[in-house]
């Protein structure tokens, strides 16, 4: 052996040949004393000192992940998963892969509820949060409305095998080009340890706690096999993170999943066999052994589909459909007319505009928001229209979020609108406080209420209804709230608004009276409402 001082006679008679960059000057060094026999000690000098710089690293943290962990003050010592979990090391073998292909800004995560839904933590990604055993369904949405992204789909077996059976199934079975990455430790884990529809035979659980029965529990689910009688799916296999043989086999299988997205080829599907020790009450090492001995035997290792799927041919049903803008689907493109087209465009001189309406079921609060943004797509915008409403028909609570964007939206949500059109009194007070400050409020009301204050608001008071009843029927009551927030906000054109309102209302008489509610809601900003006043009981005195 060798030391610090001198190598031994084993190690000359070895003769092992050591290649370094680390250039040795050998000076002998005799001194028999010790032992007269023993060859001289041999003398090993660094001529070169080694440096940080002379080592080139091989294994380091995957630009795929997060610099920081972001965790919550109590808990910003703790990983979320637990010792020994395999979904750390399924983690990093997806974010290797992703790394190698170069596609980390073309990846969209899709994570459903359960230990999985941890991975938007950590993968700087595009990342999706979806309800319990919908990943499937939502990631088919996703990759259709953006074919040229990779879209991964993490479900643990209590999400995939359960309640989001259907949703797996049939995206396979429609050969959806996504890629699935089920990891299977045959319980649920983050719900406190009951019987997942993987779970073993006898393997007991806070459900099952005499062991899995097949005559009342019935048999383990095994997914593999089972969507491996579809027809078209181009890859499924089961791994196992068992030992690092099969690791490795792990690795190239979902590195060849994500291959088979990237090239078109169809649905990809990697089963996962993973370590739960915690739920177990395990070690990790034995719970390692114990996906080794006790679940490959259940759930075989294999590769069950590897193809690519021939689709029929020469069928009417198989010809590529049509292409057609969403304007064109919907029935809203541009009219072309005979006439003078050469109006000036509507300038929309707004980044965004976010824009919340709310008031009774009945007082057409969906449907105002609803010709909004049917209005921004005629000109244009990028719009997003999010209904909110109770079980009654009329009288509940209703609103709605509106988004007109010059730019893609990355949320239907408005948690703060810029203008809130409250069309009573009970959702002025509910969501006056959301406003941004600056914000315009339109309040469906001849005055505000006395107990009623918005000092950094513009707070304007429209008397709807009435001018509505007075035109004939108060159902135009929202048609006069839409022309008073095109006046003030001059988000959109009102001849778009006219031309939406002649398209979408079928009635004449209405639309006669839609027409006037619209420009009497205009004529009532530039007339009598102060723009710009300080928020007074009256309104905008």
């Amino acid at each position: 052996m060798a030391n610090e001082r001198g190598v031994s006679v084993a190690d000359q008679e070895l003769k092992v040949k050591v290649e370094t960059e680390v250039k040795l000057d050998v000076n002998s060094e005799a001194k028999p004393e010790a032992n007269p026999q023993a060859l001289p000690e041999t003398s090993l000098q660094v001529t070169n000192p080694v440096t940080n710089d002379d080592y080139e690293a091989i294994h380091s943290k995957s630009p795929l992940f997060y610099d920081l962990y972001e965790r919550k003050s109590e808990l910003k010592h703790q990983t979320h998963y637990c010792p020994g979990c395999g979904h750390g090391v399924v983690h990093k073998l997806i974010a290797e892969a992703l790394q190698d292909l170069g596609v980390q800004d073309k990846t969209i995560f899709v994570s459903p509820v359960g230990c999985s839904v941890f991975a938007y933590y950590y993968f700087d990604v595009g990342n999706v949060q979806v309800a319990h055993g919908r990943a499937p369904a939502s990631a088919t949405g996703i990759k259709r409305s953006c074919p040229d992204k990779i879209v991964i789909s993490y479900q643990g077996d209590g999400d995939l095998a359960a309640i989001g059976t259907a949703e797996i199934v049939h995206a396979a079975n429609r050969g959806e080009k996504i890629t699935v990455f089920f990891v299977n430790n045959g319980i649920y884990g983050m719900t406190g340890g009951q019987l997942a529809p993987t779970t073993l035979v006898g393997m007991k659980s806070t459900t099952s706690p005499w062991g899995r029965r097949p005559s009342n529990e019935g048999f383990p689910l095994h997914m593999a096999e089972l969507l491996a009688t579809l027809e078209a799916p181009a890859y499924i296999e089961r791994v196992a993170l068992s030992d690092s043989k099969n690791i490795m086999k792990a690795r190239r299988a979902i590195r060849k999943a994500l291959e088979i997205q990237r090239d078109g080829a169809g649905f990809s599907f990697v089963e996962i066999l993973s370590p739960c020790p915690t739920i177990w009450g395990k070690d990790p090492v034995e719970a390692r052994r114990w996906v080794l001995e006790k679940m490959t035997p259940a759930f075989p290792l294999n590769v069950f589909r590897d193809h690519r799927p021939e689709m029929p041919s020469g069928s009417q049903a198989e010809k590529v459909p049509p292409h057609h803008s969403v304007a064109e689907v919907l029935g809203i493109a541009p009219k072309v007319t005979t006439g003078d087209v050469s109006k000036a465009k509507h300038a929309h001189r707004f980044k965004d505009v976010k824009i919340k309406i709310a008031g009774f079921g009945g007082q057409g609060v969906l449907l105002l928001g609803q010709l909004l943004i049917e209005m921004g797509m005629r000109e244009g915008l990028e719009v997003s229209w999010l209904p909110s409403y109770g079980p009654e028909m009329r009288s509940g609570s209703a609103h709605c979020h509106v988004c007109l964007s010059k730019e893609r939206i990355g949320t239907p949500l408005v948690s703060h609108p810029d203008v809130l059109v409250a069309m009573n009194e009970y959702s002025l007070k509910k969501f006056a406080h959301e406003v941004v400050s600056g914000g315009v409020i339109l309040y469906n009301g001849s005055s505000l209420p006395a107990d009623f204050s918005a000092p950094e608001l513009q707070v304007v008071c429209i008397p709807a209804a009435e001018i509505a009843d007075k035109l004939g029927s108060t159902k135009a009551t929202n048609i006069v709230m839409m022309g008073a927030l095109l006046e003030d906000t001059e988000c959109l054109a009102p001849g778009t608004a006219l031309s939406v309102l002649e398209d979408k209302v079928k009635k004449l008489d209405l639309l006669e009276i839609d027409r006037k509610a619209l420009a009497a809601g205009r004529l009532f900003i530039d007339e009598q409402a102060h723009i710009g006043a300080v928020s007074q009981p009256d309104g905008f005195a």
